[in-house]
């Protein structure tokens, strides 16, 4: 799911010096606007190492609870995919924050952060505690989803724990996203990487000394993840911005900016469900090569989603300071830096790919299914750096809603119909699914690059400052 700004200090556990960002009129320079490939990676780098941390921690679960046997870590597994999902929606939402602050930084009205970010608190808090509701009166759905009694149960209880954290995960959520907009992507690194850390000792304590199971899993990742949220809760409180000036109209704002990209994180993510449903229909050969190569191309993933957030932040700065020329300029190089890292990820899959598979198991006809799945992997690594800079620059200027759906009807029509078609129709299995997959992304790479390219943001741009109570300067909307 940013930045370079200000953070004295942080409470007793962290201190961190981020340098401050001086209050400047509409008109502002942008002290980056001449090297935006060093601002590019000064951002990129520790979101990148947040994410790489949040993945960690449900790795950690994993390792830990696989020691308890099958059942416990299939009860993992299912529960861990259904809070995500729930969390889909309103994780993409609170990004509109996001925008809103980046783009007020840019005008020179840093302290407007302080209304979106209370706005986004407010939405975070009424959704989460809605989801968490909702989840955990229907948590005995998952049940029905088990294949046995045993690991039915331990889906239930390890979801149950997690939905009860939703809510303070979610106002953590609200608090990096404002903290990305503001340009400081350092103090979301350190909470994340403090309670990564934590969580991998709670993990040992409550599963093993405490024999907790997979309960213990559950409630180490809640307090790791509450942690988590007081370390930005000390960081922000530092910056003295006024929180309580929130009204409807910012509400309404982060709403409307969000609610896109939380609908295409959903649906999107159901979609690629979906997928993994109709793979699991074969065998489990096929799923077993599904998800060892999902698991190596995402974390090939991560830098260039860092690259996404950061290109988002400085394209909504250039839109707030009046500079809409710079938008093109900030993407084109960040697309180069992407397709540089890329690039680089794809020649190591072709070449070592399958030594990597190997580690994971030994099984031949595994091996087999994920070199096919590999090689169709290699094919969309570039067009995935295109298709994702391209989104992160459409967002930060306020144009969420084109890239929302184009992405909804390309992750529906190209991957559940061509696994269909190709997977059970042809054969193909797995890599019938993977294939549209690369379809999906090879079109919307080239249709996102359009939109650019030829400005259609700029419609969007103007309606995003009009909800914030600004206005486009003149001359600007034509970029």
């Amino acid at each position: 799911m940013f930045e370079v700004l200000p953070v004295n200090k942080l409470p007793a556990v962290v201190r961190i010096d981020v340098p401050p960002m001086e209050e400047t009129n509409v008109k502002q320079e942008l002290r980056w606007a001449a090297q935006p490939v060093r601002q590019l990676l000064h951002l990129a780098w520790p979101i990148a190492v947040s994410m790489l941390s949040v993945s960690v921690m449900t790795l950690t679960d994993t390792m830990f609870v696989g020691w308890l046997g099958a059942s416990p870590l299939a009860g993992v597994g299912l529960g861990g995919t259904a809070v995500f999902v729930l969390m889909c929606f309103p994780w993409g939402l609170l990004g509109g924050a996001k925008v809103l602050v980046s783009q007020a930084v840019g005008a020179g009205r840093r302290k407007e952060a302080g209304p979106y970010l209370g706005a986004a608190l407010l939405l975070a808090s009424v959704l989460g505690l809605v989801i968490m509701g909702g989840g955990l009166a229907a948590a005995d759905m998952l049940r029905t989803l088990s294949s046995t009694a045993e690991s039915g149960q331990a889906s239930v209880s390890y979801f149950a724990l997690r939905a009860l954290g939703i809510p303070v995960f979610l106002l953590g959520v609200a608090i990096r996203e404002t903290r990305y907009g503001l340009g400081d992507s350092r103090s979301p690194m350190v909470a994340s990487v403090l309670s990564n850390g934590l969580n991998i000792v709670l993990d040992y304590l409550f599963i093993f000394p405490l024999g907790m199971g997979v309960g213990g899993a559950a409630l180490a990742t809640v307090i790791a993840q509450v942690v988590e949220t007081l370390v930005l809760v000390g960081v922000q409180g530092k910056d003295r911005l006024p929180v309580l000036t929130a009204r409807w109209r910012h509400i309404r704002a982060v709403w409307q900016l969000g609610w896109p990209s939380g609908l295409q994180w959903a649906m999107e993510t159901g979609a690629f469900s979906v997928l993994a449903v109709m793979i699991s229909m074969f065998d489990e050969v096929q799923m077993a090569a599904h998800q060892i190569v999902l698991q190596i191309i995402h974390f090939g993933f991560l830098p260039a989603v860092a690259v996404q957030s950061a290109v988002s932040v400085l394209c909504g700065q250039s839109v707030g300071a009046g500079r809409r020329q710079l938008v093109k300029l900030v993407a084109r190089q960040a697309l180069m830096l992407a397709i540089t890292y890329m690039g680089l990820f794809a020649v190591a899959m072709a070449v070592f790919g399958m030594v990597v598979v190997r580690a994971f198991t030994d099984d031949v006809a595994v091996q087999g299914a994920a070199q096919a799945l590999i090689w169709v992997a290699v094919v969309f690594q570039v067009f995935d750096a295109a298709n994702i800079v391209a989104r992160g620059a459409l967002q930060g200027t306020g144009d969420v809603r084109y890239p929302a759906v184009l992405g909804v009807v390309l992750s529906w029509v190209c991957t559940p119909p061509l696994m269909w078609l190709l997977g059970y129709r042809h054969g193909m299995g797995a890599a019938g699914g993977w294939i549209g997959l690369c379809l999906e992304i090879m079109v919307g790479a080239v249709l996102f690059w359009w939109r650019l390219e030829r400005g259609g943001w700029h419609h969007a741009a103007d309606r995003a400052s009009a909800l914030a109570g600004r206005h486009p300067s003149p001359g600007v909307a034509s970029g």
